[in-house]
């Protein structure tokens, strides 16, 4: 039976040739046979759909003759072509190939060797609540971290100050160690950051004492964060290099922020819009008038015209959200509980 090569990459016959290269590198990623949950048998069957499909010419050719195909010898098993699909031979896109590879083995584009990154400071999550107001204009806060800092003896270098620096004896100063691996397609080199400098090939004949040579210290730190206008509830604010320092000098990790806003008796938001009710007498509400509404920003005047019935808006342009929407201000008519009897005798009068 003749193989649908769409579904093995499971896209339509209309699918763009980068959505064919997506598709491949994505369930190559998933089935290559050096991960756990590899599947071999799988993994050259996505081979061989990619060496038809990948191929515009080969491509055209499948979508002609159907299962003839592999007849013609154009399939990615056909034709004396090797077990793989032909990546010598032009059937897959070598790129494409040492993208995915590059992952498990360490290898760059064009079969070099590429070093992995050196250490790297864990990220910090945390939660931050703020008010209703600080969300909508935005705020500066301060947060407390207990968190791995920059060791202020070394400056994070690990050495004691006016040590000396020498070579380091494990990669010879490369900073990494090269190894040679075998996988089913070869042999490839593999390079990882040498575990003795953590990459910066040299190392101090004295270690820090503050530290144990390490670069960092754990202590209390206070951070001044920028909440900007507009933010959301469960929105969560990145700050570059805020989190763990990292040993041998490496980058710092991130701050992630969960921000959490709390509600507001009387101000509800919708998108860039802020909505708020407030009462409205029942002479105003007739007559027309003015009323004083207290908003976010403090008490204003808004003109009430004749005839106003309970539930009208009143929009107040440029008072929404970091001035960007609008303030949209419901209001309710307020009935009073006791009337005099003159006041009863106007409004008997008022109905007939």
């Amino acid at each position: 039976m003749a193989k649908d090569y769409y579904k093995i990459l499971g896209i339509s016959k209309g699918a763009s040739q980068e959505d064919v290269k997506r598709a491949f590198r994505e369930l190559a990623h998933k089935h290559h046979p050096d991960k756990a949950n590899g599947d071999a048998e799988k993994f050259k069957e996505i081979n061989e759909a990619y060496q038809v499909l990948g191929n515009p010419e080969k491509r055209k050719q499948y979508d002609q003759f159907g299962s003839a195909f592999e007849n013609m010898g154009g399939g990615g098993f056909g034709g004396g072509q090797n077990p793989f699909g032909g990546f010598g031979n032009g059937g897959i896109n070598m790129e494409d190939l040492n993208d995915i590879f590059g992952d498990f083995f360490g290898m760059s584009r064009g079969g070099r060797t590429r070093t992995k990154e050196r250490t790297r400071g864990a990220d910090i999550e945390m939660d931050l609540t703020i008010d209703f107001k600080e969300s909508i204009f935005g705020a500066e806060k301060v947060v407390d971290l207990y968190k791995n800092s920059k060791c202020e003896i070394c400056n994070g270098t690990g050495a004691e100050p006016d040590a000396k620096i020498k070579i380091c004896s494990e990669c010879g100063g490369s900073g990494k160690i090269t190894k040679m691996q075998n996988t089913m397609f070869g042999s490839f080199q593999t390079a990882t950051v040498c575990p003795r400098c953590h990459g910066a090939g040299k190392i101090p004949e004295k270690y820090c004492k503050e530290c144990s040579g390490t670069g960092i210290r754990k202590k209390s730190v206070s951070l001044k964060i920028n909440i900007p206008g507009g933010i959301n509830d469960s929105e969560i604010l990145r700050i570059t290099g805020a989190g763990n320092a990292a040993s041998a000098g490496g980058a710092s990790g991130d701050l992630y922020i969960h921000i959490n806003v709390k509600n507001d008796k009387k101000f509800v938001r919708e998108g860039d819009n802020i909505i708020m009710k407030t009462p409205l007498d029942f002479k105003t509400a007739v007559l027309g008038g003015e009323i004083e509404a207290e908003t976010l920003e403090g008490a204003m005047r808004i003109k009430i015209p004749e005839g106003t019935e309970s539930g009208q808006v009143f929009r107040l342009r440029g008072k929404g959200v970091a001035h960007r929407g609008d303030l949209l201000v419901e209001v309710y008519i307020t009935v009073p509980k006791k009337l005099s009897k003159k006041q009863k005798k106007i409004l008997d009068e008022w109905e007939e």
